[in-house]
């Protein structure tokens, strides 16, 4: 009796353990996903229950219900190989559309981190924008007078027609374009073309455009053919009168002139000059339209100068009648060529007929350079053509007298 008691007792704790696993099996079962179309009227659900309720549509978009009653929007996603939960906002705040207008913006981002990205571009400013930066970094630098010159180019005939336009989009045909339409004011285009190659030069160094891509290079200049004229013997005699005999309300006007005759100087140079500036037998002028320079006086300039009442230092040696200022040659030198009856004489034809006078005394070009001041060789060259002709006529002076002297002729030949 007390083994059969024994074995049932051993049956029954085998059973009682058996029960006991079904009951743990069932207490380890996951819990049932639920899924809904999430929207606002989901989020307001009082039956809605504790946990997350995830969206039909979007994968990782939920509703999560916390035990005090808080509803918030969630996406679980993952970023760079990790699982996230992110919390969008209060159901009650922010609406079904939005929470998932966010979710797909994370999604996106997530899923680009780490794949190539299209570099940031860099900001472009407009040409009227550009201009002022460039003249705070580059124009700087420039000479007072260049700095006056080309900031009214830069008003007046560039910001005009390429300010609208980003530094980098001008290119090539904008610029012949410019170039047609002012083929009745060459002198303008030649003028303002080097500046704004300049400026595109500058933003490419500021990473504004790509290298060598400078719509300017390249591009002609308008020929201006503009009629030199050299004084003749006869026509210096005539100017010479009208300097001896005109009564001018200026006094300073004909010394000042004279000093352009017997120097070959600019008229700014002239009118420019300060009584420091002169260190006979020269002229030692800190800036020019080159730069420094160095103006070689003969004894009819020195003449001139010493009869002038000398001023203070700083002084101008040719005033304004009215102001303590430079003279204004220009203005007196239009009645005074039209009385010497030389009409389309400029005040800077006297300094061409410097050099042809220079070349017909059988003066080198590279001697008259140094005479004119000129930085560059190419500069005097453009009177190398008046050089021929005086080597040419010695030449036949020359072979005309050796001729004579062997008692040849044309005829004989």
């Amino acid at each position: 009796m007390e083994r059969k008691s024994q074995k049932t007792s051993k049956h029954n704790s085998s059973n009682d353990h058996q029960l006991d696993g079904s009951q743990l099996q069932r207490v380890a079962r996951p819990k049932k996903t639920v899924r809904l179309k999430l929207d606002g009227n989901v989020a307001r659900r009082a039956s809605l229950k504790v946990g997350v309720t995830w969206d039909i549509e979007l994968p990782g978009f939920g509703l999560r219900k916390r035990a005090n009653g808080k509803v918030t929007w969630v996406l679980k996603y993952r970023y760079r190989g990790q699982q996230r939960m992110k919390t969008l906002g209060e159901a009650r705040v922010v609406t079904a559309q939005i929470a998932r207008t966010k979710a797909r913006k994370l999604i996106a981002e997530a899923a680009l981190v780490g794949l190539p990205t299209k570099p940031k571009q860099k900001y472009v400013p407009r040409f009227d924008e550009y201009v002022h930066e460039f003249w705070r970094d580059y124009a700087q630098h420039w000479k007072p007078t260049t700095q006056k010159a080309c900031q009214g180019y830069i008003t007046r005939e560039l910001v005009p027609v390429f300010g609208k336009m980003q530094i980098d989009q001008i290119v090539r045909t904008d610029i012949n374009r410019w170039r047609d339409a002012l083929s009745k004011r060459t002198g303008v285009f030649n003028r303002t073309i080097p500046l704004m190659s300049v400026m595109i030069r500058y933003a490419e160094q500021l990473g504004y455009r790509r290298k060598a891509t400078n719509p300017c290079r390249g591009i002609s200049r308008y020929k201006r053919d503009l009629p030199k004229h050299y004084l003749s013997p006869i026509e210096y005699k005539r100017l010479g009168r009208v300097l001896a005999e005109f009564d001018l309300p200026n006094p300073d006007v004909v010394p000042a002139i004279l000093m352009l005759l017997y120097t070959g100087a600019r008229a700014s140079e002239i009118e420019m000059l300060r009584w420091r500036y002169i260190q006979i037998p020269r002229l030692v002028l800190p800036d020019s339209k080159t730069g420094p320079k160095t103006i070689y006086l003969n004894g009819q300039a020195i003449d001139v100068l010493g009869a002038l009442e000398q001023g203070k230092p700083d002084d101008f040696v040719f005033q304004a009648i009215r102001s303590d200022g430079p003279i204004k040659l220009s203005q007196y030198w239009y009645k005074i060529r039209k009385r010497a009856a030389l009409p389309d004489v400029r005040l800077h034809d006297l300094r061409h007929s410097f050099a042809s006078t220079a070349i017909a005394d059988g003066i080198p070009l590279a001697i008259i350079g140094k005479l004119l001041g000129h930085a560059l060789p190419e500069s005097t060259a453009r009177y190398a053509h008046l050089a021929d002709d005086v080597i040419c006529e010695s030449a036949e002076r020359v072979c005309s007298g050796l001729a004579s002297q062997m008692g040849l002729s044309h005829d004989q030949l």
